[in-house]
């Protein structure tokens, strides 16, 4: 029996790759003012206020609640719309696992929807083909920033008195004809994890 070997392919870099996350001297500064404020927490501080509030304005919404991470904030955004046990929740095939995994903490059934192969995401179209007489929400994934044909989904949620919760997560400041992602449907959850296009560090919510 013969085998051969092929040398090793040598890898060039031509440049440096930036470190992500990446957090300016401003940013690290605004952090280390608020730990030798000693007001490190949303009732003593400001920060987490201030912040619901800003963000608020910058994704076209009327309000924002600041959660540990975005996984929790999908859950409670199911959990204010009823949705529970016996109910189905419409998601896409392709996401983070927090997606379906709300929906089980909450004692619903996901059905996954097909993905459009171009944008990755979930259309009106691969939604209805899912739907039953138990599905109660859809969950729309702008993935990978692009954002998905929300005008469609939203007439197919109003035709079929459904809730429609947008997962921002990997979309912020993503826009779909002119207005910000999450402020479509009637709840969107983003995350400020440490991978993620907005970070707080660690597995900020």
């Amino acid at each position: 029996m013969a085998t051969t070997t092929t040398p090793r392919a040598e890898h060039k870099t031509t440049g440096r790759f930036a470190p992500w996350p990446y957090f300016a001297e401003d940013e690290i500064e605004a952090a280390v003012r608020v730990l030798r404020s000693g007001k490190v927490n949303y009732w003593t501080g400001q920060e987490g206020r201030l912040f619901e509030q800003e963000f608020a304005q910058f994704a076209g919404c009327r309000y924002a609640v600041a959660l540990a991470n975005g996984s929790v904030a999908l859950e409670l955004a199911l959990l204010a719309l009823g949705i529970g046990e016996g109910d189905e929740v419409v998601v896409t095939s392709r996401t983070f696992v927090a997606s379906a995994s709300s929906a089980v903490l909450r004692g619903a059934k996901p059905v996954f929807a097909d993905v459009d192969p171009d944008s990755g995401n979930i259309t009106a179209e691969t939604v209805r083909a899912v739907l039953t007489p138990r599905t109660k929400a859809i969950i729309a994934v702008h993935l990978g920033g692009w954002p998905c044909e929300m005008d469609e989904l939203m007439l197919l949620a109003q035709e079929h008195h459904l809730w429609v919760i947008e997962d921002c997560a990997q979309a912020h400041g993503a826009t779909y004809k002119g207005r910000p992602v999450g402020s479509f449907g009637h709840v969107a959850a983003w995350s400020f994890c440490q991978d993620k296009i907005m970070t707080t560090g660690g597995e900020g919510g």
